[in-house]
Protein backbone atom coordinates (compact mmCIF):
# COMPACT_ATOMS: atom_id res chain seq x y z
CA UNK A 1 0.00 0.00 0.00
CA UNK A 2 1.13 3.53 -0.74
CA UNK A 3 1.79 5.40 2.50
CA UNK A 4 -0.62 8.04 3.68
CA UNK A 5 2.31 10.47 3.82
CA UNK A 6 3.05 9.99 0.12
CA UNK A 7 -0.59 10.59 -0.71
CA UNK A 8 -0.69 13.77 1.35
CA UNK A 9 2.49 15.15 -0.20
CA UNK A 10 1.11 14.53 -3.68
CA UNK A 11 -2.18 16.26 -2.92
CA UNK A 12 -0.59 19.40 -1.46
CA UNK A 13 1.45 19.80 -4.66
CA UNK A 14 -1.80 20.99 -6.28
CA UNK A 15 -2.64 24.67 -5.77
CA UNK A 16 -6.36 24.57 -5.04
CA UNK A 17 -7.13 27.90 -3.38
CA UNK A 18 -10.76 28.97 -3.75
CA UNK A 19 -11.78 32.54 -4.59
CA UNK A 20 -14.61 34.30 -2.71
CA UNK A 21 -14.89 36.97 -5.42
CA UNK A 22 -15.56 34.45 -8.18
CA UNK A 23 -19.14 33.61 -9.12
CA UNK A 24 -18.31 30.35 -10.90
CA UNK A 25 -18.75 26.80 -9.58
CA UNK A 26 -16.11 25.81 -8.64
CA UNK A 27 -14.74 29.26 -7.91
CA UNK A 28 -11.32 28.39 -9.40
CA UNK A 29 -10.65 25.98 -12.25
CA UNK A 30 -7.37 24.85 -10.66
CA UNK A 31 -9.34 22.90 -8.06
CA UNK A 32 -10.46 20.56 -10.83
CA UNK A 33 -6.89 19.32 -11.41
CA UNK A 34 -6.80 17.67 -7.99
CA UNK A 35 -10.39 16.48 -8.32
CA UNK A 36 -9.55 14.73 -11.60
CA UNK A 37 -6.43 13.25 -10.02
CA UNK A 38 -8.59 11.74 -7.29
CA UNK A 39 -10.99 10.27 -9.83
CA UNK A 40 -8.09 8.67 -11.69
CA UNK A 41 -6.64 7.25 -8.48
CA UNK A 42 -10.00 5.81 -7.48
CA UNK A 43 -10.29 4.14 -10.89
CA UNK A 44 -6.81 2.68 -10.49
CA UNK A 45 -7.83 1.24 -7.12
CA UNK A 46 -10.84 -0.43 -8.72
CA UNK A 47 -13.58 2.04 -7.74
CA UNK A 48 -15.07 2.00 -11.20
CA UNK A 49 -17.95 4.47 -10.74
CA UNK A 50 -15.79 7.39 -9.55
CA UNK A 51 -16.75 10.52 -11.49
CA UNK A 52 -16.36 14.29 -11.56
CA UNK A 53 -19.53 16.24 -12.32
CA UNK A 54 -20.00 19.62 -13.95
CA UNK A 55 -20.04 21.44 -10.60
CA UNK A 56 -16.70 20.07 -9.43
CA UNK A 57 -17.94 17.29 -7.14
CA UNK A 58 -16.21 13.92 -7.03
CA UNK A 59 -18.47 11.04 -6.06
CA UNK A 60 -17.70 7.33 -5.82
CA UNK A 61 -19.23 4.21 -4.31
CA UNK A 62 -17.90 0.92 -2.93
CA UNK A 63 -20.67 -1.72 -2.79
CA UNK A 64 -21.69 -3.63 0.33
CA UNK A 65 -20.28 -7.12 0.91
CA UNK A 66 -22.58 -8.16 3.77
CA UNK A 67 -26.07 -9.60 3.64
CA UNK A 68 -29.08 -7.73 4.85
CA UNK A 69 -29.85 -4.01 5.11
CA UNK A 70 -26.87 -1.87 6.09
CA UNK A 71 -26.93 1.95 6.10
CA UNK A 72 -24.86 3.54 3.35
CA UNK A 73 -22.13 5.63 4.98
CA UNK A 74 -20.47 8.59 3.30
CA UNK A 75 -17.09 10.20 3.92
CA UNK A 76 -16.44 13.70 2.60
CA UNK A 77 -13.48 16.09 2.40
CA UNK A 78 -12.88 19.31 0.46
CA UNK A 79 -10.20 19.88 -2.15
CA UNK A 80 -9.86 23.66 -1.84
CA UNK A 81 -7.54 25.54 0.48
CA UNK A 82 -8.27 28.87 2.13
CA UNK A 83 -7.41 32.03 0.17
CA UNK A 84 -6.02 33.55 3.40
CA UNK A 85 -2.47 32.48 2.46
CA UNK A 86 -0.81 31.17 -0.67
CA UNK A 87 -1.32 27.50 -1.48
CA UNK A 88 1.03 27.50 -4.47
CA UNK A 89 4.45 25.86 -4.59
CA UNK A 90 4.16 24.37 -1.12
CA UNK A 91 7.54 23.13 0.14
CA UNK A 92 6.83 21.00 3.19
CA UNK A 93 9.35 20.17 5.88
CA UNK A 94 9.18 16.66 7.35
CA UNK A 95 10.57 16.32 10.86
CA UNK A 96 10.80 12.68 11.91
CA UNK A 97 10.88 11.77 15.59
CA UNK A 98 10.38 15.41 16.56
CA UNK A 99 12.42 16.16 19.69
CA UNK A 100 10.09 18.77 21.16
CA UNK A 101 12.25 21.79 20.34
CA UNK A 102 11.09 24.83 18.29
CA UNK A 103 10.89 24.16 14.55
CA UNK A 104 12.43 26.84 12.33
CA UNK A 105 10.22 27.58 9.34
CA UNK A 106 11.90 30.57 7.71
CA UNK A 107 15.26 31.92 8.83
CA UNK A 108 15.06 35.35 7.16
CA UNK A 109 11.58 35.99 8.59
CA UNK A 110 12.54 34.48 11.96
CA UNK A 111 9.39 32.42 11.74
CA UNK A 112 9.13 29.29 13.85
CA UNK A 113 6.76 26.88 15.51
CA UNK A 114 7.50 27.13 19.20
CA UNK A 115 5.80 24.90 21.79
CA UNK A 116 5.81 27.91 24.11
CA UNK A 117 3.40 29.60 21.69
CA UNK A 118 1.56 26.40 20.74
CA UNK A 119 1.65 24.13 23.80
CA UNK A 120 -0.58 21.53 22.13
CA UNK A 121 2.47 20.61 20.02
CA UNK A 122 3.98 18.78 22.98
CA UNK A 123 1.44 15.98 22.51
CA UNK A 124 3.29 15.00 19.35
CA UNK A 125 6.83 14.69 20.64
CA UNK A 126 8.49 11.68 19.01
CA UNK A 127 6.11 11.73 16.04
CA UNK A 128 6.60 12.81 12.42
CA UNK A 129 5.57 16.45 11.97
CA UNK A 130 4.96 18.09 8.60
CA UNK A 131 5.29 21.88 8.51
CA UNK A 132 5.48 24.64 5.92
CA UNK A 133 8.68 26.46 4.93
CA UNK A 134 7.17 29.69 6.25
CA UNK A 135 6.05 31.05 2.88
CA UNK A 136 2.72 29.25 2.28
CA UNK A 137 0.04 27.38 4.13
CA UNK A 138 0.40 23.59 4.29
CA UNK A 139 -2.99 22.47 3.03
CA UNK A 140 -3.78 19.95 5.76
CA UNK A 141 -7.19 21.64 5.72
CA UNK A 142 -8.43 19.53 4.11
CA UNK A 143 -5.91 17.47 2.18
CA UNK A 144 -5.19 15.53 5.35
CA UNK A 145 -8.85 14.50 5.22
CA UNK A 146 -8.52 13.58 1.55
CA UNK A 147 -5.40 11.50 2.24
CA UNK A 148 -7.11 9.68 5.13
CA UNK A 149 -10.13 8.84 2.98
CA UNK A 150 -8.03 7.70 0.02
CA UNK A 151 -5.82 5.58 2.28
CA UNK A 152 -8.91 3.90 3.80
CA UNK A 153 -10.36 3.30 0.31
CA UNK A 154 -7.05 1.76 -0.75
CA UNK A 155 -7.25 -0.58 2.25
CA UNK A 156 -10.83 -1.58 1.47
CA UNK A 157 -10.05 -2.35 -2.16
CA UNK A 158 -7.00 -4.44 -1.19
CA UNK A 159 -8.99 -6.28 1.49
CA UNK A 160 -12.25 -7.22 -0.23
CA UNK A 161 -13.40 -9.35 2.74
CA UNK A 162 -13.34 -6.40 5.15
CA UNK A 163 -17.00 -6.23 6.30
CA UNK A 164 -18.80 -3.19 5.00
CA UNK A 165 -22.07 -1.79 3.88
CA UNK A 166 -22.10 0.53 0.89
CA UNK A 167 -19.41 3.22 1.30
CA UNK A 168 -19.85 6.56 -0.43
CA UNK A 169 -16.93 8.90 -1.11
CA UNK A 170 -17.28 12.62 -1.84
CA UNK A 171 -14.82 15.44 -2.51
CA UNK A 172 -16.13 18.98 -2.74
CA UNK A 173 -14.78 22.35 -3.96
CA UNK A 174 -15.15 25.78 -2.35
CA UNK A 175 -15.75 24.75 1.26
CA UNK A 176 -13.43 27.50 2.49
CA UNK A 177 -15.61 30.21 0.96
CA UNK A 178 -18.87 28.75 2.26
CA UNK A 179 -20.16 27.35 -1.04
CA UNK A 180 -18.89 23.78 -0.80
CA UNK A 181 -22.18 21.92 -1.14
CA UNK A 182 -24.45 24.52 -2.72
CA UNK A 183 -25.01 22.23 -5.73
CA UNK A 184 -24.23 18.90 -4.08
CA UNK A 185 -26.73 16.22 -5.15
CA UNK A 186 -27.49 14.40 -1.89
CA UNK A 187 -29.77 11.90 -3.63
CA UNK A 188 -27.13 11.02 -6.22
CA UNK A 189 -24.51 10.65 -3.46
CA UNK A 190 -26.69 7.93 -1.98
CA UNK A 191 -25.58 7.92 1.67
CA UNK A 192 -27.93 7.53 4.63
CA UNK A 193 -25.43 9.20 6.95
CA UNK A 194 -22.05 10.81 6.38
CA UNK A 195 -18.98 12.19 8.12
CA UNK A 196 -16.71 15.00 7.03
CA UNK A 197 -13.03 14.46 7.82
CA UNK A 198 -12.28 18.13 8.27
CA UNK A 199 -11.44 18.57 11.95
CA UNK A 200 -8.20 19.49 13.62
CA UNK A 201 -6.46 17.71 16.51
CA UNK A 202 -6.67 13.97 17.01
CA UNK A 203 -9.86 12.95 18.79
CA UNK A 204 -12.03 15.87 17.69
CA UNK A 205 -15.65 14.97 17.04
CA UNK A 206 -18.11 17.75 16.31
CA UNK A 207 -21.82 17.82 15.66
CA UNK A 208 -22.46 21.45 16.61
CA UNK A 209 -21.27 24.47 14.68
CA UNK A 210 -21.83 28.18 14.44
CA UNK A 211 -24.83 29.80 12.85
CA UNK A 212 -23.14 32.08 10.34
CA UNK A 213 -23.86 35.28 8.43
CA UNK A 214 -21.86 37.73 6.36
CA UNK A 215 -22.30 41.50 6.33
CA UNK A 216 -21.02 43.81 3.60
CA UNK A 217 -21.41 47.53 4.24
CA UNK A 218 -20.80 50.23 1.63
CA UNK A 219 -20.08 53.70 2.98
CA UNK A 220 -20.68 56.66 0.71
CA UNK A 221 -18.67 59.61 1.92
CA UNK A 222 -18.32 63.17 0.66
CA UNK A 223 -14.86 64.36 -0.28
CA UNK A 224 -13.82 68.01 -0.42
CA UNK A 225 -10.57 69.90 -0.20
CA UNK A 226 -9.51 69.38 3.47
CA UNK A 227 -8.77 73.09 3.84
CA UNK A 228 -12.42 73.93 3.24
CA UNK A 229 -14.10 70.81 4.65
CA UNK A 230 -15.60 72.08 7.88
CA UNK A 231 -19.22 70.93 8.30
CA UNK A 232 -19.16 69.56 4.76
CA UNK A 233 -16.82 66.57 4.49
CA UNK A 234 -18.06 63.05 5.28
CA UNK A 235 -14.96 60.86 5.59
CA UNK A 236 -15.98 57.31 4.72
CA UNK A 237 -12.92 55.90 6.52
CA UNK A 238 -13.78 57.69 9.76
CA UNK A 239 -17.44 56.66 9.50
CA UNK A 240 -16.37 53.04 9.07
CA UNK A 241 -14.22 53.29 12.17
CA UNK A 242 -17.15 54.83 14.05
CA UNK A 243 -19.39 51.94 13.01
CA UNK A 244 -16.84 49.37 14.15
CA UNK A 245 -16.50 51.11 17.52
CA UNK A 246 -20.24 50.60 18.12
CA UNK A 247 -19.79 46.82 18.12
CA UNK A 248 -18.82 45.30 21.48
CA UNK A 249 -15.06 44.79 21.66
CA UNK A 250 -15.46 41.76 23.94
CA UNK A 251 -17.36 40.01 21.14
CA UNK A 252 -14.39 39.83 18.79
CA UNK A 253 -12.80 36.44 17.94
CA UNK A 254 -9.67 37.17 19.94
CA UNK A 255 -11.75 37.51 23.12
CA UNK A 256 -14.16 34.57 22.70
CA UNK A 257 -14.09 30.77 23.09
CA UNK A 258 -16.29 27.68 23.49
CA UNK A 259 -19.93 28.67 22.79
CA UNK A 260 -19.28 32.41 22.66
CA UNK A 261 -20.14 34.09 19.38
CA UNK A 262 -18.50 37.09 17.75
CA UNK A 263 -18.40 39.87 15.18
CA UNK A 264 -15.26 39.60 13.06
CA UNK A 265 -14.17 42.42 10.75
CA UNK A 266 -12.52 40.72 7.79
CA UNK A 267 -12.09 43.61 5.36
CA UNK A 268 -11.85 47.40 5.50
CA UNK A 269 -10.80 49.28 2.40
CA UNK A 270 -11.55 52.59 0.81
CA UNK A 271 -10.93 56.30 0.63
CA UNK A 272 -12.49 59.47 1.99
CA UNK A 273 -15.02 59.30 -0.84
CA UNK A 274 -16.22 55.73 -0.24
CA UNK A 275 -15.27 52.61 1.69
CA UNK A 276 -16.31 49.00 2.18
CA UNK A 277 -16.39 47.10 5.47
CA UNK A 278 -17.08 43.38 5.72
CA UNK A 279 -17.90 41.28 8.78
CA UNK A 280 -18.70 37.70 9.56
CA UNK A 281 -21.16 37.07 12.40
CA UNK A 282 -21.11 33.81 14.36
CA UNK A 283 -23.01 32.25 17.27
CA UNK A 284 -24.02 28.71 18.23
CA UNK A 285 -27.25 29.90 19.84
CA UNK A 286 -29.92 30.77 17.28
CA UNK A 287 -31.45 33.49 19.43
CA UNK A 288 -28.13 35.20 20.08
CA UNK A 289 -27.28 34.87 16.39
CA UNK A 290 -30.45 36.74 15.44
CA UNK A 291 -29.70 39.37 18.11
CA UNK A 292 -26.23 39.97 16.69
CA UNK A 293 -27.60 40.51 13.20
CA UNK A 294 -30.29 42.82 14.54
CA UNK A 295 -27.75 44.85 16.55
CA UNK A 296 -25.48 45.36 13.53
CA UNK A 297 -28.52 46.48 11.54
CA UNK A 298 -29.40 48.97 14.31
CA UNK A 299 -25.84 50.32 14.29
CA UNK A 300 -26.07 50.92 10.55
CA UNK A 301 -29.42 52.68 11.01
CA UNK A 302 -27.93 54.84 13.79
CA UNK A 303 -25.08 56.00 11.52
CA UNK A 304 -27.54 56.75 8.72
CA UNK A 305 -29.72 58.79 11.08
CA UNK A 306 -26.66 60.73 12.18
CA UNK A 307 -25.20 61.51 8.75
CA UNK A 308 -28.13 61.11 6.39
CA UNK A 309 -30.01 58.23 4.81
CA UNK A 310 -28.13 55.86 2.51
CA UNK A 311 -24.68 56.89 3.70
CA UNK A 312 -24.38 53.23 4.72
CA UNK A 313 -25.83 50.37 2.70
CA UNK A 314 -25.95 46.97 4.40
CA UNK A 315 -26.01 43.60 2.63
CA UNK A 316 -26.62 40.90 5.24
CA UNK A 317 -26.71 37.21 4.26
CA UNK A 318 -27.06 33.99 6.24
CA UNK A 319 -24.38 31.45 5.30
CA UNK A 320 -25.14 28.27 7.27
CA UNK A 321 -26.78 27.06 10.47
CA UNK A 322 -25.98 24.90 13.49
CA UNK A 323 -26.21 21.25 12.45
CA UNK A 324 -27.03 20.06 15.99
CA UNK A 325 -30.76 20.34 15.32
CA UNK A 326 -30.44 17.95 12.39
CA UNK A 327 -27.94 15.50 13.89
CA UNK A 328 -29.39 14.94 17.37
CA UNK A 329 -32.41 12.94 16.08
CA UNK A 330 -29.80 10.51 14.68
CA UNK A 331 -27.45 10.63 17.66
CA UNK A 332 -26.34 7.04 17.09
CA UNK A 333 -24.03 8.32 14.35
CA UNK A 334 -22.19 10.38 16.98
CA UNK A 335 -22.11 7.40 19.36
CA UNK A 336 -20.63 5.21 16.65
CA UNK A 337 -17.91 7.77 15.97
CA UNK A 338 -17.07 7.77 19.68
CA UNK A 339 -16.80 3.97 19.67
CA UNK A 340 -14.71 4.04 16.50
CA UNK A 341 -12.23 6.37 18.16
CA UNK A 342 -12.11 4.39 21.39
CA UNK A 343 -11.43 1.23 19.38
CA UNK A 344 -8.45 3.07 17.87
CA UNK A 345 -7.23 3.95 21.42
CA UNK A 346 -8.20 7.60 20.93
CA UNK A 347 -9.90 9.69 23.61
CA UNK A 348 -12.82 11.42 21.87
CA UNK A 349 -12.99 15.20 22.25
CA UNK A 350 -16.63 16.07 21.62
CA UNK A 351 -16.95 19.82 21.29
CA UNK A 352 -18.65 22.48 19.17
CA UNK A 353 -16.96 23.66 15.99
CA UNK A 354 -15.99 27.32 16.19
CA UNK A 355 -16.59 27.48 12.48
CA UNK A 356 -18.49 25.46 9.92
CA UNK A 357 -18.07 22.53 7.59
CA UNK A 358 -19.76 21.16 4.51
CA UNK A 359 -21.49 18.83 6.95
CA UNK A 360 -23.48 21.70 8.45
CA UNK A 361 -25.23 22.45 5.18
CA UNK A 362 -25.50 18.78 4.25
CA UNK A 363 -27.28 18.09 7.53
CA UNK A 364 -29.94 20.64 6.56
CA UNK A 365 -30.12 19.05 3.09
CA UNK A 366 -31.19 15.74 4.62
CA UNK A 367 -27.80 14.09 5.16
CA UNK A 368 -26.84 14.12 8.88
CA UNK A 369 -23.11 14.71 8.84
CA UNK A 370 -20.89 15.17 11.94
CA UNK A 371 -17.24 16.14 11.60
CA UNK A 372 -14.18 14.02 12.49
CA UNK A 373 -10.58 15.10 13.00
CA UNK A 374 -8.05 14.92 10.17
CA UNK A 375 -5.06 15.89 12.32
CA UNK A 376 -3.87 19.33 11.26
CA UNK A 377 -3.29 22.44 13.38
CA UNK A 378 -3.05 26.20 12.80
CA UNK A 379 -5.12 26.10 9.61
CA UNK A 380 -5.15 28.87 6.98
CA UNK A 381 -1.66 30.21 7.58
CA UNK A 382 2.08 29.72 7.43
CA UNK A 383 2.21 28.13 10.90
CA UNK A 384 0.09 25.16 9.85
CA UNK A 385 1.42 21.73 10.79
CA UNK A 386 0.31 18.10 10.71
CA UNK A 387 1.39 15.07 12.75
CA UNK A 388 1.41 12.14 10.32
CA UNK A 389 0.27 9.74 13.02
CA UNK A 390 -2.91 11.77 13.56
CA UNK A 391 -3.76 11.51 9.87
CA UNK A 392 -3.17 7.74 10.04
CA UNK A 393 -5.53 7.52 13.01
CA UNK A 394 -8.22 9.39 11.05
CA UNK A 395 -8.09 6.65 8.39
CA UNK A 396 -8.26 4.00 11.13
CA UNK A 397 -11.34 5.64 12.65
CA UNK A 398 -12.99 5.68 9.22
CA UNK A 399 -12.39 1.93 8.82
CA UNK A 400 -13.66 1.27 12.34
CA UNK A 401 -16.85 3.17 11.54
CA UNK A 402 -17.43 1.13 8.40
CA UNK A 403 -16.97 -2.08 10.36
CA UNK A 404 -19.24 -0.91 13.18
CA UNK A 405 -22.15 -0.20 10.84
CA UNK A 406 -21.70 -3.55 9.10
CA UNK A 407 -21.38 -5.40 12.42
CA UNK A 408 -24.52 -3.83 13.87
CA UNK A 409 -26.47 -4.75 10.78
CA UNK A 410 -25.33 -8.39 10.71
CA UNK A 411 -26.14 -8.80 14.43
CA UNK A 412 -29.60 -7.36 13.84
Amino acid sequence: MESILDKFLRYISFDTASDPESQTQPSTQKQLALSMQLVNELHEMGVSDARLDEHGYVMASIPSNVEGPVPSIGFIAHVDTAPDASGADIRPQIIKNWDGNPILLHKEKNLMLDPLDFPEMTRYKGQTIITTDGTTLLGADDKAGIAAIMYAVQYLMQHPDFPRGAVKIGFTPDEEIGRGVDKFDVKAFGADYAYTLDGSQIGELEYENFNAASAKIHIQGRNLHPGYAKNKMLNAIIIGMELNALLPAVERPEHTEHYEGFYHIVLFKGTVEEATVQYIIRDHDTGKFEQKKAFLTQCVQHINEKYGNNILTLELKDQYYNMRKQVEPHYHIVEKAIRAMETASITPIVKPIRGGTDGAKLSFMGLPCPNIFAGGHNFHGKLEYLPVESMEKAAEVMLNLIELYADNATKA
